[in-house]
């Protein structure tokens, strides 16, 4: 590694051990793969600010919270693979026939996997119309819920267990799950930082809970296997049918041309858009998913790069900024490797 390189990627470690500082994180990872080789393994802080937290180390299992949606993102492209749904142009009213089909009109599967579905649920638990569907874009975890549901009814099962299945028995994933039980090597998730950590641990683990812990090690892993279109160690583990769906655009166009685009829950890198997670740096083709207590998990094909980044705040650094520091920290690894081509 050249001069240069060496201090871009110190640069890279110092803008994780900078952010984990100032947002109040009591750990941070950062492993990234590069050409099918692990380049970097970095760990640092506690599982909690509590005295005597474990060390972070390489079994260390993060909540990854929203990250958890390119999970569910991989099982709705098995759903299509399989032809349990026949069209993402379908209305999910097709599918779940409990919906208010007067609410849920013209609200197609591709609208709730790409955030363009227009509902909401306000505090007392009713959903209503934000916009008209695919017209715009806004975060709202309804979608996620409904999909949720749709995989469990289509399958007769939860989509982790029809992962388990299909997917992580088949790469060995041992430190990836949704997880009920305390254990040793689970990272506390930092709420308030003066007051005491919140375990995470959800009731079930049919994956309606955020409560999805994976060591960084097995975050990269789940990229590499989106990066070489569903193939690890010469065995075809998942179509790349079904990769090629889940990671590339699928929304329509936006009057509004800084909203992101988006695959199944993943952020991808088409034309930068201002408002997407994704560096205006980041070379096309990329995508990216982000979770509320800061782990991120960015794929870039092009440099044939993996970067699984670890934290365990709730709430990412920079308050109406913080769109800045995480397109910053992956133009940051374009960069890095990009000199190095």
């Amino acid at each position: 590694m050249n001069k240069q390189s060496v201090q871009q990627e110190e640069e890279l470690i110092y803008w994780v051990e900078d952010i984990k500082d100032k947002n109040g994180s009591s750990a941070a990872a950062l492993y990234i793969i590069k050409d099918n080789q692990v380049v970097m393994e970095h760990y640092s802080g506690r599982h909690s600010h509590e005295e005597n937290a474990r060390h972070v180390q390489a079994d260390s299992r993060f909540n990854v919270a929203s990250a958890r949606k390119s999970y569910l993102g991989l099982a709705a492209a098995y759903a299509l693979y399989d032809r349990y749904i026949e069209s993402l142009d379908d209305p999910i009213t097709r599918y779940m026939t409990d919906l208010d089909s007067k609410l849920f009109k013209d609200t197609t599967i591709r609208h709730l996997l790409t955030h363009s579905h227009g509902l909401d649920v306000d505090e007392h638990g009713h959903c209503f119309r934000e916009f008209r569907t695919g017209t715009s874009w806004a975060y709202r975890n309804i979608g996620v819920d409904i999909m949720t549901k749709l995989i469990a009814n289509l399958y007769g099962k939860g989509f982790p267990q029809l992962l388990e299945e299909r997917v992580f028995s088949k790469l060995g994933l041992e430190q990836t799950g949704w997880v009920t039980e305390k254990d040793e090597n689970l990272v506390n998730i930092i709420g308030e930082v003066n007051e005491p950590p919140l375990s995470g641990l959800g009731t079930t683990n049919d994956g309606t809970e955020k409560n999805l812990f994976v060591s960084p090690c097995e975050f990269a892993l789940w990229g590499l296997l989106h990066l070489q279109k569903g193939r690890i160690d010469g065995e075809q583990i998942v179509p790349a049918e079904v990769i090629e769906r889940s990671t590339s655009i699928q929304n329509g166009r936006y009057a509004d041309s800084s909203l992101p685009d988006n695959g199944f829950f993943w952020y991808v890198q088409g034309t930068p858009r201002m408002k997407s997670e994704i560096g205006d740096r980041v070379p096309r083709g990329s995508y990216q998913i982000l979770g509320v207590t800061g782990p991120t998990l960015l794929i870039i094909p092009s440099l044939n790069v993996v970067v699984a980044k670890m934290y365990n705040k709730r709430y990412n650094y920079g308050g109406k900024d913080y769109l800045y520091f995480l397109r910053e920290f992956s133009n940051k690894v374009s960069d890095l490797f990009s000199s190095g081509e």
